[in-house]
């Protein structure tokens, strides 16, 4: 029984495929449909949260997703050089500012 998040997400991505663990089927056309890669992502956002920032609010969820997205699209197993993942990053700032407020709004000193 395909659950109704995966029947939009079928439907909005061409590419998309899906297996049936219940059946025991875990990847399908010679490997390439698989939940690897959604696996790798989750394990490698887990370690992220445990390892280095201890603790997520929902205010920024957002924030830690878009980093562990890049990093997962660019990261080395992919190809992708520390010179390109650095372009990638700068490309990204461009137009962009920095700001930091004051969780109580008072002025910084």
């Amino acid at each position: 029984m395909r659950r109704v998040h995966a029947q939009k997400i079928g439907a909005e991505f061409k590419g998309h495929g899906t297996v049936n663990h219940s059946a025991d089927e875990y990847s399908r056309k010679g490997g390439f449909i698989s939940t690897n890669s959604v696996e790798s992502f989750f394990a490698l956002l887990k370690r992220g949260v445990y390892g280095s920032y201890f603790h997520v609010s929902e205010a920024h969820l957002h924030r830690y997703l878009a980093e562990a997205d890049f990093r997962f699209n660019h990261r080395s197993a992919l190809g992708v050089q520390d010179a390109e993942r650095a372009e990638a990053l700068l490309r990204g700032t461009k137009g962009k500012r920095l700001l930091y407020r004051r969780p109580d709004g008072a002025a910084h000193v």
